[in-house]
């Protein structure tokens, strides 16, 4: 089942999603660093999610806070790693509402650091996370989404396949 599984399809899906029209902030990137981290071969899965993530900026453009969301992708995949071992429906629930939680800290955190919008004082960052809020909403529920159609569908798929190959068994030994 992990040979269906190719790194370069899993990029060209992610960057297709990404490249749709969708609300702010409704994106598959963290739902495919979770997945990348608890289904890939080590070596892809946290690279995987910064490529897909570089390939979709070429075309929709690079950012003064790119260094805060790449760098929580790369933390998502590490969640996602951890993820790999203990693998339920509660767990990735969990995991992934703590991974939107992450982005939504980091990346706001560099907006407010980087940025021009609000300023350097404690008042400023607050201002930043309260204006924030509708994008972290979409956050929450895109990454709910996405983690469902990804964790689900390969749970689903490599079901399907276990019992196709348990059929095709049978019928050898017949």
């Amino acid at each position: 089942m992990k040979k269906l599984i190719n790194p370069l399809l899993i990029i060209a899906i992610a960057v297709g999603l990404r490249l749709l029209p969708h609300p702010p902030n409704f994106a598959p990137i963290g739902a495919m660093a979770l997945f990348g981290g608890a289904y890939l071969n080590k070596k892809y899965a946290l690279i995987i999610p910064l490529i897909a993530m570089f390939i979709s900026d070429i075309f929709l453009g690079f950012h003064s806070t790119m260094l805060y969301v790449y760098g929580s992708f790369l933390l998502i995949g590490a969640m996602g790693i951890w993820l790999g071992q203990r693998k339920s429906i509660h767990t990735i629930i969990g995991v992934s509402f703590v991974s939107s939680l992450m982005f939504f800290v980091i990346t706001n955190f560099g907006v407010w650091f980087v940025g021009g919008l609000y300023p350097k004082t404690l008042s400023g960052l607050i201002d930043c996370y309260i204006y924030a809020m509708p994008f972290f909403r979409n956050t929450i529920i895109g990454d709910f989404v996405y983690t469902g159609i990804f964790f689900g569908s390969y749970e689903l798929l490599f079901i399907l396949f276990l019992k196709h190959s348990s059929r095709e068994n049978r019928i050898k030994s017949a």
